[in-house]
């Protein structure tokens, strides 16, 4: 690790001190592949004749793809199947991306320090296949002892209830959870869960 993964490595560490549980978001905190499903987004909408601004998958980090086709669709005023969309969008990715995908090295040697300290769960707005391929890329997926993903609970970040319902999997108190993120969607539904956060991008 360069000097400052180290220096952001150490401080994360120390921020984990009081917690027992840490709960990780997926895409731009473990894999640092947010420009990858721009891509794959904008190639999408591209198809149903959208020449999307990826300035809104930043504005939706953390969301399920559903609802950020749902968001497109408002957006641009074009109307098509949801479901479709998100189900084209994660192809792409995972045919033209997924492997590509580098680890954010101070996080991810964060989380492998912690294994066996804490308690450790990723909680993601994505579909429970692309997370697999991307945590299986990056070399975490055995580390992990739950993930909670779109469709594991009614609502998706900025609710808290993929929080809650990954701290209840751990049997872990929420208040007794830390999050990271690098989306104010996700800082949301932590701070409502009861939860400490992290912005990983902040430090």
């Amino acid at each position: 690790m360069s000097p400052e993964s180290q220096r952001k490595f150490e401080l994360l560490n120390l921020l984990a001190e009081s917690y027992d549980a840490l709960l990780f978001d997926v895409d731009g905190t473990l894999a640092d592949n947010m420009d990858a499903h721009k891509q794959a987004y904008k190639a999408a909408a591209k198809q149903y004749g959208v020449e999307l601004d990826v300035n809104l998958i930043d504005e939706t980090a953390g969301w399920p793809t559903v609802a950020v086709a749902a968001e497109i669709s408002k957006r641009y005023g074009v109307d098509f199947d949801h479901e479709e969309f998100s189900t084209l969008k994660s192809t792409i990715f995972r045919d033209e991306y997924v492997f590509k995908t580098k680890p954010v090295d101070y996080v991810v040697e964060h989380l492998k320090y912690q294994k066996g300290k804490k308690h450790i769960a990723a909680v993601s707005g994505g579909t429970r296949t692309t997370l697999s391929m991307t945590l299986n890329t990056i070399g975490v997926w055995e580390d992990l002892e739950t993930l909670v993903c779109a469709g594991d609970t009614p609502e998706g970040k900025p609710s808290p209830q993929p929080f809650l319902l990954a701290a209840s999997q751990l049997n872990i108190a929420p208040e007794k959870c830390l999050v990271y993120e690098d989306g104010i969607p996700g800082v949301e539904g932590a701070k409502a869960a009861g939860m400490g956060w992290i912005r990983i991008d902040e430090l």
